[in-house]
């Protein structure tokens, strides 16, 4: 007997650690009758129904979410017609909530084990085993009955979490992935868009237990682990053994990414963080909005004083990934509030600034209070708002275009010294990305495009369009600078500064370079050549390398001083945004 278990993940690099959690509950015993399957949502339906049907399952399983559960409901119209006799099982948060509709509206589908599955699942494989056990004995499902009636058996108690086994004593299925790990369930917040409210028992897998499991993703020098924890720092002990630990143990290769509360950090925790490898850690922080009316609604208890303070520390160390999230569509948030909310997160600078909209899940709070705020949203996955009370679907669409601008100009990390500049010719951050969405709309330029140099002048083109003219060199230093300070083009872009009365003293310099090792030490080995193809030499007029002096032209003092000469090394790049090691050279002017 095969139990086939499927997931069709958002993209391949992800993985679904729920049916490798299933499997490895159910032990080397049963292991023989269970199979994997993992698809992508950008595989064709009919790839998906091949690919299936060749594993010649007895049973099948779908882990149902968000962003596949359109996909997996194309399957279930489909499969019964090529395998009629398979019994489907589903589970997952899409389906948890609303089994018995999910049941009525899909009558292929057997059954939902319903919340956490592990122990369900093993119990509904020894059920297609034929060992001594029924359907109407299984905790936690909803099923159809030999006469196809709809029946619900009593919840499942929740799980010990110390009892799970760990999931990846073979890595090879995740090459190339992203590894997911848990080390708690539950939350103890209730915010109302989220289900992770719905279970308010915080459960912890032990130290002891986790110190182990952490020990061999550093062993096999894994790339990036992300807890999946709803609030890791919920239980500060815990958090603060596992931060400890790997600091302690850090193999200088694998990242660590948590989902965190920031107002609730102490200051002991700060000041551990604080010791960690740059690049080591990632904290995503979800703000959602600064709205106190809307905090107070959504039942966030959230500080929005204490997440500055503890951002502003993160930062201030300087080695840590910070991710901070926005949800638009929020209840009394309408445009203008949430564009103050936008300004208020910008300011403390993220490496990352998810713009993310409302979506209303199955079971959710947010789902019941539906109707009180005229809340119109999507009737399929991903049930994402369409308009409130408060918020257009006009100025829903107007958001999405901020939101694009927002990630190829600002999550990019590619125009890191220009956008600091550009926003002193707005009265707010919302504005200028306000501006530049607008620009983009009304010109037709594409969003979607291969090219990087496209962003840049694009860019150009906008600054052109609203800043006096006397200012354009700086710009275009400053894009070039930019474009340098990640990679060492092979296409000079147009507006970049022409640098042929400089090629004698750019080959001078690495030849002296390549004797002495003045300004790259490390790179001692190669000569001047490799030196100069490892690097990139730029000769700037303007200062955009000193975020003081950057800070000085932003107030208007634009005049021209001697020339730069700036050296990016590609060998030496921050963990943090990648950018190359930039050194300032003093090379008299290049006289």
């Amino acid at each position: 007997m095969k139990f086939l278990l499927t997931a069709v993940n958002a993209k391949y690099i992800h993985s679904n650690p729920a049916i490798y959690s299933l499997r490895a509950y159910a032990g080397v015993t049963y292991e023989q009758h269970i199979e994997l399957a993992e698809y992508t949502i950008n595989h064709s339906l009919q790839s998906i129904l091949t690919g299936i049907y060749e594993k010649k399952p007895d049973v099948i399983g779908f882990s149902c979410y968000i962003w596949n559960i359109r996909m997996i409901e194309e399957l279930l119209e489909e499969l019964p017609k090529i395998m009629p006799r398979v019994p489907i099982w589903v589970g997952g948060p899409e389906v948890t909530y609303r089994a018995a509709e999910f049941l009525e509206q899909h009558p292929s589908v057997q059954g939902v084990m319903v919340g956490e599955g592990e122990a369900t699942f093993l119990e509904v494989l020894r059920y297609y085993l034929e060992e001594p056990i029924s359907l109407s004995q299984i905790a936690g499902i909803v099923y159809r009955d030999e006469k196809g009636r709809i029946i619900q058996n009593e919840p499942r108690e929740l799980t010990n979490l110390d009892r799970l086994p760990f999931l990846y004593h073979n890595l090879e299925p995740f090459t190339n992935r992203i590894i997911y790990y848990e080390t708690g369930r539950g939350c103890p917040y209730r915010c109302s868009y989220c289900l992770s409210s719905i279970d308010k028992t915080v459960r912890l897998r032990s130290f002891s237990v986790v110190r182990e499991e952490l020990q061999f993703f550093l062993d096999h020098q894994v790339t990036q682990v992300k807890f999946v924890d709803r609030t890791f720092n919920c239980n500060r002990k815990h958090a603060m053994d596992i931060w400890q630990y790997l600091i302690e143990h850090d193999n200088g290769v694998t990242n660590f990414h948590f989902e965190i509360e920031a107002d609730i950090l102490s200051e002991e925790e700060l000041a551990l963080l604080a010791k960690a490898r740059p690049g080591l850690f990632q904290m995503e922080i979800g703000v959602q909005t600064a709205n106190p009316e809307t905090l107070h609604e959504i039942r966030r208890t959230a500080r929005l004083d204490r997440i500055e303070h503890a951002v502003a520390q993160l930062k201030r160390a300087g080695n840590i990934h910070v991710h901070l999230d926005l949800i638009a569509g929020l209840p009394f948030e309408d445009y203008e509030s949430f564009g103050h909310s936008f300004d208020t997160v910008y300011a403390m600078e993220p490496e990352q600034l998810q713009l993310g909209f409302l979506k209303v899940l199955w079971g959710s709070y947010m789902q019941e209070k539906a109707k009180d705020y005229e809340l119109k949203y999507l009737t399929t996955a991903p049930y994402e708002v369409l308009s409130t009370k408060w918020l257009s679907y006009g100025d829903v669409v107007r958001l999405k275009r901020v939101e694009e601008m927002v990630e190829l100009y600002y999550n990019s990390n590619q125009f890191t010294t220009t956008l600091p500049l550009l926003e002193a010719f707005f009265a707010r951050p919302f504005e200028m990305y306000q501006a530049l969405a607008d620009f983009y709309e009304d010109n037709g330029y594409f969003v979607t495009t291969p090219s990087r140099i496209y962003r840049y002048q694009v860019l150009l083109d906008f600054i052109l369009s609203i800043a006096p003219g006397e200012h354009l060199a700086y710009f275009k230093e400053a894009l070039t600078y930019d474009i340098y300070l990640r990679e060492n083009a092979k296409s000079r872009p147009d507006f970049a500064p022409d640098l042929q009365e400089y090629k004698n003293v750019i080959t001078d310099f690495y030849r002296e370079e390549a004797e002495n090792h003045r300004f790259l030490p490390e790179s001692s080995q190669y000569d001047a050549r490799q030196l100069q193809r490892m690097t990139h030499l730029e000769v700037l007029q303007y200062p955009v390398f000193s975020k003081e002096k950057m800070a000085e032209l932003k107030n208007g003092l634009w005049e021209k001083e001697e020339s730069y000469f700036v050296l990016f090394d590609y060998a030496s790049r921050n963990p943090l945004t990648y950018e190359a090691r930039v050194v300032v050279l003093p090379l008299n002017n290049g006289r």
